[in-house]
């Protein structure tokens, strides 16, 4: 859309600013349905989320990595000024961390990093989402000036998605039985 909002002269007033907005609710969009495919088999039994999970990881990193590389483009790719910008304004240095934990990610979603790593590291490393989505949504609140009623939305629609995922796991324990000796 933003294509073909630029070939026809349909972007605003501010392209850069609607381009670097567009793509990031996109990248949140898409990490909270990559999350939401473990609750949504948890809550209806259903296998098939599970099949377009890593799709959507990766489709979330390429809308994260075009993200930022439209802040550069905006920054004039100047390293120093997006460094500069990175440790004074904690929106930036939150939306950048998440980026940075993204990537670690989309490297290791082959099925032979996985094996490399074992599927308990592997498992452990891609919990790393949790923490991208979370600053995602917090690099969304403080860049938002005004009305804050989107980004908190979006931040309880990924608690939710917590809660869901802490009690559909936790074992369920029948009435007057007593947990195990060690």
């Amino acid at each position: 859309m933003l294509i073909l909002d630029a070939l026809s002269g349909a972007l605003g007033a501010n392209p850069i600013q609607r381009a670097t907005l567009q793509t990031g609710l996109l990248t949140l969009v898409l990490l909270i349905l990559s999350l939401a495919c473990t609750p949504l088999r948890l809550l209806t039994g259903w296998t098939w989320p599970a099949r377009i999970r890593k799709t959507l990881g990766l489709l979330a990193f390429g809308y994260a990595a075009l993200h930022f590389l439209i802040y550069l483009f905006d920054h004039g790719f100047d390293l120093t000024l997006m460094t500069e910008d990175v440790l004074k304004r904690p929106f930036i240095t939150a939306g950048f961390t998440a980026l940075l934990l993204l990537v670690p990610l989309a490297l290791t979603s082959t099925p032979g990093a996985v094996t490399r790593l074992g599927f308990q590291r592997w498992t452990r490393l891609h919990q790393l989402s949790y923490v991208a989505v979370s600053l995602g949504a917090l690099h969304y609140y403080w860049g938002v000036k005004q009305d804050h009623t989107p980004p908190l939305i979006y931040a309880a629609v990924i608690a939710t998605l917590f809660l869901i995922r802490l009690l559909k796991r936790r074992p369920a324990r029948q009435a007057g039985s007593r947990p195990a000796k060690p």
